[in-house]
């Protein structure tokens, strides 16, 4: 018989698969169709605005679902936020890792069998929401650029993860944040690279393309890896007690010169 701890973690690592999963059928799906198939036109903007609702959204959602079972990280980076930051152990977010890449795969997969059924989609040319630089970029970003701008935008989206549910936060709102966060680095990052901040994202849909898109891939592993570090990093030198405590002696400080004033 299995353990009550064996059944948790069991469901944690099934939430986390099934929810990372949803994220990349949903968001990647909707951005193939916008910009693979040109359901939007000859707007480009529209495809954007369009992915980052999706992204955003959907997120939103499996917050509210999934949260109370694992938290609803579906993203090795806000997973290896939240372990830097000693809401989780080491085993259990190796265990994360694992389910939501196996779940980013796993939608790509399921995602390419059923555009496979339309007769006008080329796994070369309609792609899958690939990231990408250089001449797989809007704006023909180099690979440094990729870089810089997958680190800052996945720190600012794992640093809003770990604000929006710290014990000060409210609860209550926490979805909302979460999924305006990722809609905000997506309607950014999209002209980009595609938008990564999360590499079970990125996996998935290069190994279904391969190709440029699986050349390329590692960036937009170790980039978003990278952001969470930093958000970790500036979530600690924040949101600790010693980082609190500062803050308030900060607003005492400014309060008395105002009134000095």
């Amino acid at each position: 018989m299995p353990s009550g701890n064996e059944i948790n973690i069991f469901r944690k690592l099934a939430a986390e698969l099934l929810g990372t999963g949803l994220l990349v059928y949903v968001g990647v799906g909707v951005a193939t169709l916008s910009f693979g198939f040109g359901t939007t036109g000859t707007s480009y903007a529209a495809g954007v605005v369009a992915t980052a609702l999706a992204f955003g959204l959907v997120l939103l959602t499996l917050v509210y679902v999934i949260g109370p079972v694992s938290g609803c990280h579906v993203n090795p980076a806000v997973t290896i936020g939240a372990l830097l930051t000693g809401r989780m152990p080491a085993a259990e977010a190796i265990g994360y890792w694992a389910a939501q890449f196996v779940g980013g795969v796993l939608a790509a997969l399921l995602l390419w069998g059923t555009f496979a059924g339309s007769s006008i989609y080329s796994r070369s040319t309609t792609g899958l929401g690939a990231d990408g630089w250089g001449a797989a970029s809007r704006i023909h970003i180099d690979a440094g650029g990729a870089f810089l701008i997958e680190v800052l935008l996945t720190a600012l989206f794992v640093f809003a993860v770990l604000g929006a549910t710290s014990e000060s936060a409210n609860a209550t709102a926490g979805g909302l944040v979460i999924g305006l966060a990722l809609s905000v680095c997506h309607l950014i990052g999209i002209p980009i690279t595609g938008t990564s901040v999360n590499p079970a994202r990125s996996l998935g849909p290069a190994l279904v393309v391969g190709g440029t898109a699986l050349n390329q891939v590692w960036l937009f592993i170790v980039a978003p890896l990278v952001g969470g570090i930093v958000a970790a990093a500036l979530h600690a030198l924040l949101f600790t007690k010693a980082g609190l405590s500062s803050l308030r002696r900060a607003r005492a400080t400014d309060s008395s010169s105002w009134e000095t004033i």
